[in-house]
């Protein structure tokens, strides 16, 4: 049974409903395919791969990487379960500053695609949490930037309060001040 790809209410983030194959050893699961990036309607491809294992209640985020260095994300849990979260920051978009959270587990299989223009971020629900994802592009710290979690102009409903946030993402700006270079475009 291939993978369902799922429209949300943010054009172009997709939540990939990936079945699990149970049975008296445990599961199975495809994690990427080329039917599923067909389906996605991907038109790049994936660089690099990275995985962070995280305590209940740390939170990582929001990150993105500004133009030429863009970063989409294919993000899926592996152990534990996480709030996953993407904040829109193209300019010009109907839904410009809006934020789509789902949450993502061992059990429930899900993956979300947070193509390029939003900032991601996660809370971790469990101890010994792994996520992984895939990106579009390489890891550029002189494009990284943050977007403050928890900016009211925003208003992320994180499902649990924050824990564990780096002095770095504790003093990221808000959505008024963040260094952004994304522009809207229909069926980006």
């Amino acid at each position: 049974m291939p993978a369902r790809v799922v429209r949300t209410e943010i054009e172009a983030v997709l939540l990939i409903e990936q079945p699990l194959f149970r049975d008296h050893r445990g599961y199975f699961t495809e994690i990427f395919t080329p039917t599923l990036r067909e389906e996605m309607g991907l038109k790049e491809g994936f660089v690099q791969d990275n995985m962070s294992c995280s305590s209940k209640g740390t939170l990582r985020g929001l990150h993105y990487q500004i133009e030429p260095h863009g970063q989409g994300k294919l993000v899926r849990t592996v152990s534990g379960s996480v709030y996953d979260v993407a904040v829109d920051l193209r300019r010009g978009s109907p839904t410009f500053g809006k934020w789509i959270g789902r949450e993502l587990s061992e059990e429930n299989g899900l993956a979300l695609w947070i193509p390029v223009g939003f900032a991601h971020g996660f809370i971790a629900l469990e101890d010994q949490t792994r996520v992984l994802y895939k990106t579009t592009s390489a890891y550029a710290p002189q494009a990284e930037r943050s977007l403050l979690y928890s900016d009211p102009a925003i208003g992320v409903a994180w499902p649990i309060a924050p824990t564990k946030v780096t002095d770095k993402d504790a003093a990221a700006p808000p959505l008024s001040e963040a260094d952004t270079n994304f522009v809207y475009r229909s069926n980006s």
